[in-house]
């Protein structure tokens, strides 16, 4: 496989007809190299328009919805970013290459060193990966200028939101299979609450998801 003709392909072919324009994220796609954090027996999938299974239930995002989400985010090099469900890191690597500091939540011990030795190879060194269950937040580094939920919740916890700045931008995935909306919430300034459905899919729901409370905007 020509690795960069297939990376050039996902791009134009998956990416660029899903919304994504934002010259800089599309650049990303070309510095962060997905391959790098697919399993190995299944590589040849780096670049394809699927989900990836990475075993113990997650698995990778479509890399359009990946692309999409951080066009959404407008991340800066000054943000503070919280990612909840590390899963293999590729996500986790993308936010560092735009903010200043990553922390990836995983609940799963074996992904979460996987996802460490993917992204040390990478050399996203602003990135650390924590165990532990974070669905409905991760209060010990808040609050966060970024919040980024990379798996299912069948309802939006308030404590979740409660931890962003303001002016901080929180996507989720909410919902349950066979529908679930990608959402981008906003905290203004002002300490107001706006939400824009971004579009519908579905992603593996977060372990421990099921118990959270239920958001009201």
């Amino acid at each position: 496989m020509d690795i960069e003709q297939a990376r050039f392909n996902m791009v134009e072919q998956q990416i660029r007809p899903w919304d994504v324009l934002d010259q800089d994220v599309l650049d990303l796609l070309f510095i962060v190299k997905r391959e790098l954090f697919v399993p190995p027996a299944l590589r040849e999938l780096a670049f394809v328009d699927t989900a990836i299974p990475l075993g113990h239930g997650a698995s990778m995002l479509e890399p359009k919805i990946e692309a999409r989400v951080m066009q959404e985010l407008k991340v800066r090099s000054t943000d503070s970013v919280l990612e909840i469900g590390t899963g293999s890191g590729y996500m986790a690597a993308l936010l560092g290459a735009r903010a200043s500091q990553v922390t990836s939540v995983e609940i799963d011990p074996a992904l979460a060193q996987k996802a460490r030795e993917s992204l040390t190879a990478a050399g996203a060194l602003n990135v650390r990966v924590e165990v532990g269950d974070a669905a409905t937040g991760w209060p010990v580094h808040a609050p966060y200028d970024v919040i980024v939920v990379s798996g299912g919740l069948p309802v939006l916890p308030q404590e979740l939101v409660a931890q962003l700045r303001p002016g901080g931008r929180l996507v989720a995935f909410i919902g349950e299979d066979p529908l679930m909306h990608c959402t981008l919430i906003k905290l203004n300034a002002d300490g107001s609450q706006s939400s824009e459905v971004l579009f519908e899919t579905v992603v593996p729901t977060l372990k421990n998801a099921r118990g959270a409370q239920r958001f009201v905007f």
